[in-house]
C-alpha cells in the first residue's frame, strides 16, 4: 500500500508544462500505426483494385470463396464477369469476389505470367 501511495505522490509532483514527452510518445504511436497498419492496407487495396481493372478474357482466377475458373466473358456493366468453372459450366459473379493473392499463387504454381 505504501508503494502505491509513493507512486501516486510522484505522479502528482510533476512540473508545469511537462506534457512534452507525453505528446512525443502519442505522436510516435500514431506514426507507428500509420506505417505498420494503415499504409500497408491502403497499398493492398490499391493493388486489388488495379488487378480487378486489368482482368481479361482467358485469365485463370480464384474467388474469395475458393472457386477456380477461367474468365469467359466480362459483361458490359463492368462489375460482373462470367467464369467457366468446368467445361460447359458458367457462373456469373462480381469482379470484387476475385482474390488477388490466391489468383497470383495459382498462376505462379502453373507457370503463367499473369
Amino acid at each position: 500500500m505504501s508503494t502505491l501511495n509513493s507512486v501516486l505522490a510522484m505522479a502528482g509532483n510533476g512540473s508545469a508544462g511537462g506534457g512534452g514527452p507525453q505528446l512525443i510518445i502519442m505522436l510516435g504511436i500514431i506514426v507507428v500505426f500509420y506505417f505498420f497498419m494503415i499504409r500497408p492496407q491502403a497499398k493492398k487495396a490499391k493493388d486489388q483494385k488495379g488487378f480487378i481493372a486489368n482482368l481479361q478474357k482467358g485469365d485463370k482466377i480464384v474467388t474469395i470463396a475458393g472457386i477456380h475458373g477461367t474468365i469467359n466473358k466480362i459483361n458490359e456493366d463492368g462489375t460482373t464477369i462470367v467464369v467457366e468453372t468446368s467445361p460447359g459450366i458458367y457462373l456469373k459473379m462480381e469482379k470484387s469476389s476475385i482474390s488477388l493473392e490466391w489468383t497470383k499463387a495459382l498462376n505462379k504454381a502453373s507457370g503463367d505470367t499473369k
